[in-house]
């Protein structure tokens, strides 16, 4: 069954990206493309088959398709985002998931960014953000528990969303920055702490093909990295230091779903 990577091209007006923890710096939208691109590049070689939406230029954050859907084994869920601005971007997305999953939504007043879910397994972990509040974690649990999903809301502080803190790198193995979420919620589980001085370094995006585990991650982040090859996960390495600027990391980038109904068409009007 193809892993798909649905992706969207770079806005051309990314500077003007809504931002809530990071101080606003120019942005070369030439190198944030390049960039882009070699994240896509990194999708591909790790077995990925690509959807490739095209820019809204109108839409400065639309790079970011994370946060409006969340992808689960049979169905999806479009997102209400919790920034204003960002929810016309969803249209596009919604079409191109339709393919492959019927669609559920969430409805006002309810708000959720898919950066706040980090699922593990039949398990879903979503932070209460400034993005995505208690009635929009409360929508999501009475859409998926039909399906056997269970939803735990998570207290976080000091970051836009759950998995600026904390993310999955291997089966059972969640990377953590503990100054931004209660490390007790995820008992249970391996945690693998970022570097002190490094503390954006929590967000990882895992991807799974065939059965074999690959890791995207920043190349920025040097001590973390060093551990997770010390914790022997593969880690392909991407720079995405425009994007960050935007307050974007590896896993704002990319929706990934299993299908076995891929078809030939790689990109969506």
């Amino acid at each position: 069954m193809p892993l798909i990577a649905l992706v969207r091209e770079v806005s051309a007006a990314l500077a003007d990206c809504e931002l809530s923890f990071v101080a606003r710096e120019p942005i070369n939208l030439e190198l944030a493309k390049r960039q882009h691109a070699a994240y896509v590049q990194a999708l591909t070689e790790l077995g990925c088959e690509i959807i490739a939406l095209p820019a809204l230029d109108a839409m400065a954050d639309s790079v970011f398709v994370e946060d409006v859907a969340v992808v689960f084994d049979e169905v999806a869920v479009m997102t209400r985002p919790g920034a204003s601005s960002r929810r016309e971007e969803g249209a596009s997305v919604a079409l191109a998931l339709s393919r492959y999953r019927s669609l559920l939504r969430i409805e006002a007043p309810g708000t959720l960014d898919g950066g706040d879910v980090l699922r593990c397994g039949r398990h879903v972990f979503v932070g209460h953000s400034a993005r995505s509040n208690a009635a929009g974690i409360d929508q999501l649990r009475e859409l998926i528990k039909g399906f056997g999903y269970s939803v735990e809301a998570v207290e976080m502080r000091g970051c836009l969303h759950l998995k600026s803190a904390v993310t999955a790198v291997a089966e059972g193995i969640f990377l953590i920055n503990r100054d931004w979420v209660d490390a007790d919620a995820f008992a249970g589980f391996q945690l693998l702490d970022v570097a002190a001085d490094e503390p954006h370094a929590a967000n990882a995006l895992r991807v799974v093909v065939d059965g074999q585990s690959g890791v995207i991650y920043p190349d920025c982040f040097p001590q973390t990295l060093v551990r997770l090859h010390a914790a022997g996960i593969a880690v392909t390495a991407v720079d995405l230091s425009e994007l960050q600027k935007a307050e974007g990391a590896v896993t704002c980038c990319s929706l990934l779903l299993q299908s076995d109904r891929m078809t030939k068409a790689t990109a969506v009007a």
